[in-house]
């Protein structure tokens, strides 16, 4: 499977990216959809308003966030986009994209580490 890394939205988009995804509820403040190269926005596989809103600036419950939003991550509609992402990692690089400014405890992040965890689980040994 392809690489798959973190970025940004606000970083200057590189060849080395691949595919552009967005992985925020919402569209980042500041950045015009024209400019944004973006190739596809998942809105559906980003944490819900209400967990969103429950965790938004407490880093102190990061650990409670990222067990609440992978219970989110098996439901059926974050699903259908978690089945997107991956056959996307199955073409090439994958970058995720997210507005957040904590670089270290954001949904994308929380993200990355999940399809992690998924991705060792689903190989055989």
């Amino acid at each position: 499977m392809a690489s798959l890394q973190l970025k940004r939205i606000y970083e200057a988009p590189e060849a080395g990216d691949g595919t552009r995804i967005l992985v925020d509820r919402l569209w980042p403040r500041g950045i015009a959809k024209d400019k944004a190269r973006i190739d596809l926005w998942l809105k559906d596989i980003a944490p819900s308003d209400a967990l969103r809103q429950r965790f938004h600036g407490k880093p102190e419950n990061w650990d409670e966030f990222c067990s609440a939003y992978a219970v989110e991550l098996e439901g059926e509609t974050a699903q259908a986009a978690v089945s997107d992402l991956l056959e996307r990692l199955g073409e090439g690089p994958v970058t995720l994209l997210y507005a957040a400014r904590d670089e270290q405890r954001n949904n994308a992040v929380a993200l990355k580490a999940w399809l992690e965890r998924h991705r060792r689980e689903d190989v055989p040994s």
